[in-house]
């Protein structure tokens, strides 16, 4: 026997749809008529109690116009409660005229002397009345002899204008009149309710019918598989990817990005500009600054960026995180720097030991005792005149650091007479970046030359911080002072991590953040380069401080980077 042909078509199942077009206008009339349904029940819900507070009121403005006719306070005073007495009759012609179910004429003690029903005239009154015959009116919903109402009762005085209360006055509306308004209301609204449905429908169709086109007609499952795919991939490589639309907005930023950029989600959906205030970050992202490999510094980090434009004008920028690989390639020639340093401060200080055992196995104690003075208080001395004229402390520290620095490798490191710096610091690690850089490429220019020698001062005019860093170096030529400011320029060998001419740059775009900038010039005497920093708003001012006039920029301050937009202040404690 042979087998049955096997069918090429998988058996059809019913159940959830899967294409996107059925799933969506599956959930979309889903929703319009739970809507509906909600809606029409939360118009009934108030419409029933609208009912019952209107009938009240209804009831409550009978008993008050009823109780409103002086007559009726006198019937009640000078007559018995009878089925044939005025105050029966009386109230009788107002439920007839009113359609009330009943009009009610009670005395002080809660007998009637009114009731739709004759015989009931002259007995106590099935509810409390005791608030409306303490001089307050009563509205509410509650069952008597007659059954449920909606009631209102008011109190009756002797006279008008007077406040001996005689009586009350207590109309009820028959409830089950209430509910028939409700129920007949009940119709027309569920007409409108499903008019509103169909329209509702329709659109859901042509809404679905066009997602089908632009999907099409894709499963869920497929788009989903095609997301997870482009967020596994985009979320997992170590670059950091920023896509742009035409119009410059943010159209997605991986994960690695957002913390390069220091962004958080919220910045998909807006400019370029907006989110990073403007910069040369900004400047490559938008396409303003153009090359590959351009370098740019966001916050504290050193990155590369390649921008690729895409065919609807926008454009895809990868970014790449060199902060590390540059403090490593800095960290790697101070190193080498400070093993050479310390090559020739063993030989230094095993000559001064030597010397030191030589004076003690003479017995000269005092010029031992004089000669380790003389030793130590070099150092101290130096260490002192730093802090006494640069008051922030980190800065201080640097700078007592680099004059140790300096001297192990022959360098005579200085701080000018003039220099006076106060405790007032607005970005001191981005003062003590721009001051290293300086001296780092100062000190490696001064090594060697006769009479080595660093001068640094640093004068604050008001807000103002003016830098300047003096070498005894060979000097720059003046053609280029211009290019030692542009990224990889450098006079040195290359180093081991593969990249110099980063230090300056560094400091001419810090400088420029906050509305400063970077020179360079050739000392006047001695030769070497003169280095000038102006940072503008650099210090807290202080109400004791008086402005003087702002700083005058040298005339060899580099211009700015023509392919940059203008430089503006960097936020506070931002450094590059």
């Amino acid at each position: 026997m042979s087998a049955p042909p096997i069918s090429d078509r998988a058996p059809r199942r019913f159940g959830w749809p899967q294409r996107v077009f059925s799933q969506v206008l599956l959930m979309q009339l889903a929703i319009i008529t739970g809507v509906t349904v909600l809606v029409t029940g939360l118009f009934l819900a108030p419409l029933s109690a609208q009912l019952d507070d209107e009938a009240m009121r209804r009831a409550l403005a009978i008993a008050g116009s009823t109780a409103a006719r002086p007559e009726l306070a006198e019937d009640l005073r000078t007559t018995r409660p009878s089925a044939r007495g005025p105050v029966q009759s009386a109230a009788e012609r107002v439920r007839r005229a009113t359609g009330a179910e009943y009009v009610v004429v009670m005395d002080r003690r809660g007998v009637r002397w009114s009731h739709p029903e004759a015989g009931r005239i002259g007995e106590v009154v099935s509810t409390d009345p005791g608030e409306a015959l303490r001089g307050r009116s009563v509205m509410e919903i509650d069952s008597g002899t007659l059954g449920r109402s909606a009631r209102g009762k008011v109190p009756l005085y002797g006279s008008p204008g007077s406040s001996e209360v005689v009586g009350a006055v207590s109309v009820g509306i028959e409830y089950d009149s209430v509910r028939a308004r409700l129920l007949s209301a009940i119709p027309g609204l569920l007409a409108y309710a499903g008019g509103a449905l169909a329209v509702g429908a329709l659109a859901a169709y042509l809404i679905s019918r066009r997602l089908q086109r632009q999907t099409h007609d894709l499963a869920f499952s497929d788009i989903s598989a095609l997301l997870t795919e482009r967020e596994a991939m985009l979320h997992s490589i170590r670059e950091g990817v920023v896509a742009l639309d035409g119009t410059g907005r943010i159209r997605l930023l991986n994960d690695e990005a957002q913390r390069l950029l220091g962004l958080g989600p919220g910045a998909t959906g807006r400019p370029v500009d907006e989110v990073l205030d403007g910069g040369r970050t900004a400047d490559v992202l938008a396409g303003r600054v153009v090359g590959d490999d351009l370098l740019t510094v966001s916050g504290s980090r050193v990155l590369l960026a390649n921008r690729m434009p895409t065919d609807d004008g926008g454009a895809v920028v990868t970014l790449r995180d060199r902060t590390e690989l540059e403090h490593l390639g800095r960290e790697l020639d101070s190193t080498t720097g400070l093993i050479d340093a310390l090559r020739a401060q063993d030989h230094e200080h095993a000559n001064r030991l030597h010397t030191l055992l030589g004076l003690l196995e003479l017995e000269m104690h005092e010029d031992a005792m004089e000669f380790v003075t003389e030793v130590v208080g070099v150092h101290r001395a130096t260490a002192e005149q730093v802090t006494e004229k640069v008051r922030d402390p980190l800065l201080a520290a640097l700078l007592v650091g680099k004059a140790t620095v300096a001297a192990e490798r022959g360098v005579a490191l200085r701080v000018t007479p003039g220099t006076l710096l106060p405790d007032r610091v607005v970005d001191p690690r981005g003062l003590v970046t721009v001051v290293g850089n300086l001296v780092d490429n100062a000190l490696d220019a001064a090594a060697g030359s006769p009479d080595a020698r660093i001068e640094v001062g640093l004068r604050a005019q008001g807000r103002t911080v003016v830098l300047r860093v003096r070498d005894s170096g060979p000097g720059i030529p003046p053609e280029q002072y211009a290019a030692i400011f542009t990224e990889g320029w450098s006079t040195k060998d290359l180093p081991a991590h593969g990249k110099r001419g980063l230090g300056l740059p560094l400091v001419r775009r810090l400088a420029e953040r906050q509305g400063g900038g970077v020179g360079v010039d050739a000392a006047e005497e001695g030769g070497g380069a003169v280095f000038t920093v102006v940072l503008p708003e650099a210090l807290v001012l202080s109400e004791a401080v008086v402005l003087p006039e702002a700083p005058v920029l040298p005339e060899a301050l580099v211009e700015p980077d023509p392919d940059r937009s203008p430089p503006r202040p960097a936020p506070t404690g931002e450094t590059p």
